[in-house]
Parts: C-alpha cells; structure tokens; sequence
C-alpha cells in the first residue's frame, strides 16, 4: 500500500484537491427529471456555485461563514429534508413568507402572481404517454421566470397557506405538476442547501437520441 502512494501520490493528490473543490467551492449536477421543465431539460448539466450562500467544512454542512442570502427566483440544489436526496428547484418563498397555490396561482404574502402565456408544449409521461403542456410566465412578488402546467395530471393545485420558518425556504418544482417540492416534502432548512444553480455547462439529448444540444451551452439560469 506504501509503495502504491508513493507512486501515484500526484493522482491521490488530485483526487483530494477535486473533492474538496466540489464540497466546498463549485460542482456539476446533471438533470435525471422533468421537474424544472421547461427550463432544465434532462441531460443538462449544470453549474452549482456551492459558496453563493456559504462557505462550509468540505464533507459536511456546516457553515463556516454566510456569504450570502436565497433570493426568490434562484434555482438551488439541496438535500432533501425527507430523505437527503439531492434535488434541485426554484425558491418560491423565503422564511416569513406567507404563501399558498390557489388553482395553480402562487400568492406570496397575501399578493397574487401574475401570468403570461407563452405557448404550448408536449409532455411525455412515463407510463402515460403524450400530454399537452401550456407554458407560462409566472411574475411574483421579486422574480419573473417561465413555469409549465398539465392541466390533465391530478396533482396538488392548492397548498396552504403556511408561513415559512426561519432559516428555512419553500422549493417548487418550475414543472408545478410533475414536481416532488415542498407541497410534498416540507420546507427545506438553510443548512441543506448545496448551491446555487447558474447556467448550463453541457447537454444531450439523453431521453431520444443522445445528441448535443449546444444551444444550451452557457445558458444562464438567474431569473
């Protein structure tokens, strides 16, 4: 085993450098879902600033120092507060928020978001099939970004309201009906969160024929 380090320490050392930057600085997540559709496409991949909010011990979740704050709109990576799956979606509220869905319609703080239509879309289900999307422009209280709706799926169209803790965020999936966010699995503490999401490095097309779709390439993810 000594004689292994000592001839491939350069490598070793690396590998240790290339954890502790991914822990700690920046990393990649590829996208398996359609939850963040139509934004994030499976097959992308994209670039988490992991010290947008805080700098933590590598290999760990604590916090060493607040770099800075989740704003609405942002699109984060996490650890899930039900299970530590690692997820990705949109911060829809921030602690002291009050917020509830009303028929699809998201109302932060007693104000209603508002909507704009941009078109039509097909959804592929698994098991289901073909389903027409509609694809919209969600304005809320500080954020603008485009969301999509299936007006077939029977999915969780009014929540709340609730207040959102301290130090705790509401996530929403941008797919609102094909999404596992805190309708389902709470609110998620600051503590869990891994990064900031900020534009795609790379993408195929993984669910067809496995092309590059290098439109995609560098396309920024801040609302």
């Amino acid at each position: 085993m000594k004689r292994f380090i000592r001839e491939n320490k350069g490598f070793i050392v690396f590998l240790l450098t290339l954890g502790v930057f991914r822990t700690a600085i920046a990393d990649w997540n590829p996208i398996p879902s359609a939850s963040m559709h139509p934004n994030l496409l499976e097959g992308d991949v994209v670039f988490v600033n992991r010290i947008a909010y805080d700098l933590k011990v590598p290999l760990t979740d604590i916090s060493v120092s607040r770099l800075g704050e989740p704003q609405r709109g942002d699109v984060v990576t996490f650890f899930s507060p039900r299970d530590r799956t690692r997820l990705i979606k949109r911060v829809a509220a921030l602690p002291g928020d009050r917020v509830e869905i009303r028929n699809e319609r998201l109302i932060i703080n007693g104000k209603a978001s508002e909507y704009t239509v941009l078109g039509d879309a097909i959804e592929h289900i698994e098991k289901v099939g073909d389903l027409q999307a509609v694809q919209l422009q969600e304005h809320n209280a500080s954020a603008s970004y485009s969301i999509q709706v299936l007006p077939q799926v029977d999915a969780r169209r009014n929540f709340g309201p609730v207040t959102v803790p301290q130090g705790s965020y509401l996530m929403l999936g941008d797919n609102r009906n094909n999404s596992h966010d805190s309708r389902y699995i709470g609110f998620v503490p600051r503590e869990l969160l891994i990064g900031r999401a900020e534009r795609i490095l790379v993408s195929a097309d993984i669910t067809s024929n496995w092309m590059p779709r290098t439109g995609r390439i560098g396309m920024s993810l801040r609302p």
